[in-house]
Order: structure tokens, then C-alpha cells, then sequence
């Protein structure tokens, strides 16, 4: 990877989220079904940019493309013609979180034995991924991915073969899954959804044309005409096929939806219990003005992520908002080789200080996290560069000071700023006028949710699960991907 590749993929500074699935049954949209995907799909670009994949099934026969890209570069007319056959279809973006950026490790992931086969789209990070690959290859399995999901898919094909129902199967294969999971699956003529007991990541129900429709958002329905029903709820397992929606409930011990859905990963127009995404990022930001002032000309955000935070904070503090950096949204992964004087190019290709707001000003930028700290430095640098007199940097979340488990790629403690140094030290390692963060009890507020039923670990450091999975576990640990018979 060349210098300004890395750049350029690094220059938000922001941890990634894993992945977006989506799901439709339907027999009147037969025929329609791969391009309703595709837009479901598009919706829920955010969740990830490293693949996309779908897959659509009549039943008894599965056909899927998948490939690394976009979704508007993975999928064409031809492409999206060639999949047009079938009633149920199953749709991916992924950021990788478990396992390497690869074609292999893109979804839908297809897993099977003898005439038991299933396609799988899954969210979130399995914590026991490498004890349960073991005890699965001891049982025969075999893996082409050094993904979790195909563990999942494995796991479930494992009590399917049972000859339980379908409900119940993917019910007792939830008992050997730990961790985070929002999982959309086609299995013969079923599309089944569920979700980790925990409900970690979001999963949601639509109805559509005669049929029913999944989504990691609402934004993911919304663009597909689907009418909103219903979450998935923690530890449940929801069976559709042409009898209708059949629920399956798992013991749920504790819901610990991720906080950091609220803060980043989710559309600002995705609805979480009833509320607005953007609504809580403005209270956020409203919040903040209330808890650390700043004597400032204008109230500028870091977009698009801090975007509705600044709306809040402007509007609580009574300071002007402007939009003083310029965002480039066609930016992506370039293999140019940069000279040494082009080392600051990274951030100025998808940002650009306005002058006419920044020049003379004191300036409030308000963005929703720092990570590494990297990103920031070099931002507070751009704006004074342009010619603001001072840059007071406000974050709409708590300092980040430790890693998530659960479907986030963050770095480890050594690398994230707000577990190595105080907001003084960060304050003069990013070279701002001032610096502030919003406290743990406003972001829990800003949510409406009581605070037990969020996941802050990387806030707070509550883990709701003991174990932990790196995302190469699968890969650094591969003596059991090639399974032995019997």
C-alpha cells in the first residue's frame, strides 16, 4: 500500500464499522428482487465499503454475485439481471472486522453439507471465533473464509441437519455463538433473521409488496417503500416464508445496543425505538455547547460525521453555523506515489478550508470522535493555515480508551489517544485553542435510552461479554480451516 493510499483511507480518523445486511421475501416483487436489494444495499453504504455482495434464491436454488468495491461498482444492469430469478434475496456491504479485505471473506457467504445449505449476511464480531472454529472442524466442517460468519453458517448448518425446525435450529446455534451478531439468512424457501442476545448491532423488519423485508436501518426500508414493523429483538430468531413472520425467542441477559451507533455508524434519518439518529447527534452537540462553552465567531463541523452535533452546538451556544470545510465525496483508494512534499495532501483531497468563514475567525469545530489523534492534528493545523485565530475543537462522545470486541475496527489501547494521555496532553498534541469532549451521562442521554441497555465499553471500559477476538483471530489461527473428514 503506498503512502498516500493509507492516507487516504485513514484521513476521517474514524473506527469502521463491520458491516450492513439486508433481506427481502417476496413472491409479487419476483423478478424485482436483486434491484430492491441493490437499493437496500445502497442505503446502508455507510456500514461498509470494502465489498458488496447479493444473493437471490427461488427456493431450491441459490445464485449470488459478490465482489470487492462499491455497491454502484460491484453491481450493473447485466449483473443485477443475471440474479432476477427467485422470491428471496439476501444483501451485504461489509468493512472487515474478522478476517482480511478479500474476495473470499465477502458476502453472502454460502455454507453447506450434504443437502442442509444456507447463505448467510452477518454484523458484528464473534468473541469465541476461534474456540468454536476448533470444535466445528472436529466435527468435519470445512471453511474457504477466515471470516466469523462462515462460522455462523456452520453452526446453523450443524442443527439444521437435526431435523429441527428452522426456528428452533438457528435457536440452538445461537447457544455456541458469543458475541455480536445481526444475521440475515436464506435457508430453502426461508428468509430468517436474528440477532445476538445482547442486541449489540441494530436489525429491523419491514413489510413490502405482499411480503417482508430485514435491514441493519430503517434508512435501508425507507428507500425500498417498505413500512416499518419492527427490531429484531435481542436473542430472537425471526422465520418469514409464505405463511408469514414465525418468532423464535432465546433468553436475552442484558440488551447493550452499541452506544457508537448513536454517535457515528447509523444515518442520521434511521430510526433506533421510535428516535430520530440525527435528533440524539444534536442533542449531543447541544449538550456539549451547555458543557464546554467557547467564547468563538462561528461553529463550524468536521463532515459529514459532525454534521448534526455542530447544528446542536451552534444552536444551544447561540454562535453562528457555517460550513467552513468543503468535503470531496468522490475520493477513494488511489495508488499514486506521492514526493515527500506532498505529505498533507491525504486530508486536503477530501477536505478544504473555506476561507470566507474561517479567515479572521474564531473558529468551534465539532466533530464526533478522535481516535488516534493523527487527523485532528491535522486539521486544527488546515484551519489555522487558513486563517482562523483560534480553533476551539469540541468532540461530541467521550474519549475512546478502550478497544471494541463487538464489531468495531478499533485499534488497540496503545494507539487510541484518550487511553494514553489526558485531554490537556491531547489538547497540545493536536495544537487547538481549547479542547473538550462531551461527558458519558449527556452522550447516554442525548440516546433516550437508560444507560444499561447500551454498550459504552470503549467508553466506559463495561464490557458485557469475558471474551475477546481480534480481527485476524481466524487467520492466526488457520490449523483448522481445512477440516478433517470424519
Amino acid at each position: 500500500m503506498s503512502f498516500l493510499e493509507d492516507e487516504i483511507r485513514d484521513t476521517d480518523g474514524k473506527p469502521k464499522e463491520a458491516c450492513g445486511v439486508f433481506g427481502l421475501y417476496s413472491r409479487e416483487l419476483a423478478g424485482e428482487l436483486a434491484q430492491r436489494t441493490y437499493f437496500g444495499l445502497y442505503a446502508l453504504q455507510h456500514r461498509g465499503q470494502e465489498s458488496a455482495g447479493i444473493a437471490v434464491s427461488d427456493g431450491t436454488r441459490t445464485t449470488a454475485v459478490r465482489d470487492m468495491g462499491l455497491v454502484s461498482q460491484v453491481f450493473d444492469p447485466p449483473r443485477l439481471a443475471a440474479l432476477e430469478d427467485g422470491h428471496i434475496a439476501l444483501g451485504h456491504v461489509r468493512y472487515s472486522t474478522t478476517g482480511s479485505a478479500s474476495w473470499e471473506n465477502a458476502q453472502p457467504e454460502f455454507h453447506g453439507r450434504g443437502d442442509v445449505n444456507v447463505a448467510v449476511a452477518h454484523n458484528g464480531n464473534l468473541v469465541n471465533a476461534a474456540r468454536l472454529g476448533e470444535e466445528l472442524a472436529e466435527e468435519g466442517f470445512a471453511f474457504n473464509s477466515t471470516s466469523d460468519t462462515t462460522l455462523i453458517a456452520a453452526a446453523c448448518v450443524s442443527e439444521l441437519e437435526t431435523g429441527r425446525t428452522t426456528g428452533e435450529a438457528v435457536r440452538e446455534a445461537m447457544k455456541r455463538l458469543e458475541g455480536a451478531y445481526s444475521v440475515s439468512m436464506i435457508f430453502r424457501d426461508k428468509l430468517v433473521a436474528f440477532r445476538d442476545p445482547h442486541g449489540f448491532r441494530p436489525l429491523c423488519i419491514g413489510e413490502v409488496d405482499g411480503g417482508y423485508a430485514v435491514s441493519s436501518e430503517t434508512c435501508g426500508l425507507d428507500i425500498i417503500g417498505a413500512k416499518f414493523l419492527r427490531v429484531v429483538r435481542p436473542g430472537e430468531v425471526v422465520v418469514i416464508d409464505d405463511d408469514g413472520i414465525k418468532s423464535y425467542q432465546a433468553e436475552s441477559p442484558r440488551t447493550a445496543l452499541c452506544v457508537f451507533e448513536y454517535v457515528y455508524f447509523a444515518r442520521p434519518d434511521s430510526l433506533f425505538d421510535g428516535q430520530e439518529i440525527g435528533d440524539s447527534r444534536q442533542k449531543m452537540g447541544e449538550f456539549l455547547a451547555e458543557e464546554a462553552p467557547a467564547d468563538a465567531d462561528v461553529v463550524i463541523p468536521v463532515p459529514d460525521s459532525g454534521m448534526m452535533a455542530a447544528v446542536g452546538y451552534s444552536r444551544r451556544s447561540g454562535i453562528p453555523y457555517g460550513e467552513g470545510l468543503i468535503k470531496n465525496r468522490y475520493v477513494g483508494r488511489t495508488f499514486i506515489q506521492p514526493t515527500d512534499g506532498m505529505r498533507q495532501i491525504g486530508l486536503r483531497l477530501k477536505l478544504n478550508p473555506l476561507p470566507s468563514v474561517i479567515d479572521g475567525n474564531r473558529i468551534v469545530v465539532v466533530d464526533d470522535s478522535i481516535v488516534r489523534g493523527n487527523t485532528s492534528r491535522k486539521l486544527v493545523q488546515l484551519l489555522f493555515d487558513a486563517g482562523a485565530k483560534e480553533v476551539h475543537f469540541r468532540v461530541s462522545s467521550p474519549p475512546i480508551t478502550g478497544p471494541c470486541y463487538y464489531g468495531i475496527d478499533m485499534d488497540s489501547p496503545d494507539q487510541l489517544v484518550g487511553a494514553q494521555y489526558t485531554i490537556e496532553e491531547i489538547e497540545r498534541q493536536i495544537g487547538a485553542t481549547s479542547l473538550a469532549y462531551l461527558s458519558n451521562d449527556a452522550m447516554i442521554r442525548a440516546t433516550g435510552q437508560p444507560k444499561k441497555n447500551l454498550c459504552r465499553a470503549c467508553f466506559d471500559g463495561e464490557y458485557p461479554t469475558t471474551g475477546t477476538s481480534g480481527k485476524f483471530a481466524l487467520e492466526n489461527g488457520t490449523h483448522y480451516a481445512t477440516a478433517r473428514d470424519g
